[in-house]
């Protein structure tokens, strides 16, 4: 490059002789500057002749491996988070947390102090591994940590982690060892709002409360009350308030503000889309008067499935939602049966199982069985969990039957469950089915009938004990009051009883001692009074004769023996069991 450009510069200097010089000079110029372009060329043409050689071998490489190859792109972004998290799912993977393993995604958002064990709440998005990988951490004052294994764990894809801790010290904040955040100090849960729901047909929030003790089966004074919207109820400044329109047991419906439904439509499926450091948006109940107090909440208002007032037909003509607690051993024969009979759709409303009911579940083929687990773990609160369910039910399924899991709807006559619901949807003011309940005893049975609770007891009393409900969730009153498996309905709907000819149910309720005495470890219902309670100990709640204590009587398997009734057993065997092995198939 410098021996062109001094030739360039030569060349330059010589046109300039050439204009005041002689023929010779001229002539001696003019060759000059022929040589240099000549010198210029060879190595353009080198250049040139190297990049075709180089860019073959770049292509022929390209073909080569082109099988192969694959662009891989780096991220910008911090690798600790990412190293974080991956590592976080390959230990649980693999099975290698230990007590002491801290995992980012776990964060405690509530505690809750239940009579005996505190409940946490984790939030959305926490990666737990099994229950003996980690320990409950308590934190009493001037003391040395305690720590406990859980009692156990319960997660669903759509909703917070559950971790129950054995109870601890009173007043005690409460930790995981696994977790990144702070201890937190328990709720009360009998002085609480527990959850909340945002009802789109009337603008109205529907909040689910223990504490106001507002006395069963009686619409309360709806002026007493405000709904409270807000991240933090102790700044008045910062918090929307709204009337409460009714108040009845545990659940309250109020206005939702028009801030509150923006706030909701702008989040996702009613959740906000906040970082993790703010508080989320809570909903509480406040008194109003002298000496006014707001609930201590936990209750992220969710909203229900949308209305949609053009539709022509709900998805599900018939679905049953149920309360349980350790029931996985019977779930099968239940969703199997009623499935059957016509049952579409169930909403299993889960009450702190620790029997291993979600693998049971997931053993049932979806394709098949709809069914969706819900978990409630809020004690004595069978009314809210049912209202909570027809609120839910209501956008997809004509009618709900609300039964137990040892409870099953029966046909004595020629009439199918499709009948029944045929005959009464064509009648629009008739928004509940009450059904009679034959309960059946241990029909001498001392142990667990292999084949299952429908062919195992036969033997029952002879009267009926009391009804239990199907119902139209389009018809039921605002308040969502409900006593015993039945519910207030609007104004101008009406119940029928149906003849026990043509529809009734078997009432299992008198099981084996094994399985009965497990009715002593408490009951869900709010307004009941658990077993071993000194109190209505002559209720037809409870088993006759059995007082508070969970001890066998000796004549056991004869009692609750009137009448001997094998037509659910029959139908049963004709239509599950297998011709050639008879076994059945749950």
């Amino acid at each position: 490059m410098a021996l062109a450009a001094k030739e360039r510069k030569l060349s330059r200097l010589g046109s300039k002789g050439s204009s005041g010089g002689g023929a010779g000079a001229g002539g001696g110029s003019c060759a000059r500057g022929q040589r240099a372009p000549a010198g210029t060329q060879r190595r353009l043409f080198a250049a040139f002749f190297a990049f075709l050689c180089a860019g073959a071998v770049v292509f022929g490489a390209a073909h080569v491996i082109g099988a192969s190859f694959r662009p891989v792109l780096k991220t910008a972004w911090p690798s600790a988070t990412l190293n974080a998290v991956s590592s976080e799912r390959g230990a649980q993977q693999a099975g290698v947390v230990s007590v002491d393993t801290v995992l980012p995604s776990v964060h405690i958002q509530h505690a809750i102090a239940l009579p005996d064990h505190v409940l946490l709440m984790l939030r959305d998005g926490s990666l737990l591994p099994s229950s003996g990988q980690f320990e409950c951490l308590y934190s009493p004052v001037n003391s040395s940590q305690l720590r406990r294994l859980p009692l156990s764990v319960a997660a669903l894809p759509d909703g917070p982690s559950l971790v129950h801790c054995p109870a601890g010290p009173a007043r005690v904040a409460v930790s995981l060892s696994l977790a990144q955040s702070a201890p937190v100090a328990p709720l009360q849960w009998d002085r609480l709002v527990y959850t909340a729901l945002i009802d789109s047909r009337d603008n109205s929030t529907v909040v689910f409360a223990k504490g106001m003790n507002l006395r069963p089966g009686r619409l309360g004074v709806p002026s007493r009350y405000e709904c409270v919207f807000g991240r933090d109820f102790s700044k008045p400044k910062l918090v929307v308030t709204s009337p409460v329109v009714s108040a009845a047991q545990e659940i309250f419906r109020c206005v939702t503000p028009v801030r509150i439904r923006r706030y909701l439509r702008m989040t996702t499926g009613g959740k906000s889309s906040r970082n993790n450091d703010e508080k989320p948006m809570l909903v509480s109940i406040r008194t109003k008067g002298r000496g006014s107090s707001t609930l201590p909440s936990i209750a992220q208002p969710e909203p229900l499935p949308r209305y949609n007032r053009h539709r022509r037909q709900k998805a599900h003509s018939m679905c049953v939602c149920t309360m349980l607690r350790n029931q996985a051993r019977f779930i099968r024969e239940w969703i199997i049966y009623h499935s059957h009979i016509g049952v579409q759709r169930w909403f299993i409303y889960d009450n702190n199982s620790d029997d291993g009911i979600e693998e049971v579940l997931s053993t049932m083929d979806p394709s098949m069985y709809n069914v969706t687990r819900h978990l409630w773990p809020w004690m004595k609160s069978q009314e809210a969990g049912f209202a909570h369910c027809a609120l839910r039910a209501r956008e997809s399924c004509e009618w709900v039957g609300f039964i137990d899991i040892d409870e099953f709807l029966h046909f004595p006559g020629n009439r199918t469950l499709q009948d029944v619901i045929r005959n009464y949807s064509t009648k629009p003011r008739i928004g509940e089915l009450r059904t009679a309940c034959h309960s059946f005893g241990p029909s001498g049975r001392t142990k667990i009938p292999k084949k299952g609770v429908t062919t195992g007891y036969t033997c029952r009393l002879a009267a009926p004990e009391r009804h239990k409900s199907i119902v139209r969730p389009d018809a039921l009153n605002p308040s969502l009051i409900n006593v015993v498996h039945h519910f207030h309905l609007k104004e101008g709907m009406k119940y029928v009883n149906i003849g026990q000819g043509m529809m009734l149910i078997n009432h299992y309720k008198y099981q084996v001692w094994e399985v009965f005495k497990d009715k002593f470890s408490g009951r869900v219902a709010t307004y009941v009074a658990d077993w071993q309670d000194e109190e209505n100990v002559g209720s037809r709640d409870r088993a006759p004769g059995l007082g508070t204590k969970p001890v066998e009587p000796k004549d056991w398997p004869k009692r609750f023996c009137e009448v001997y009734d094998t037509g659910l057993k029959d139908f049963v065997q004709n239509t599950f069991a297998d011709p050639h092995s008879g076994n059945l198939p749950w």
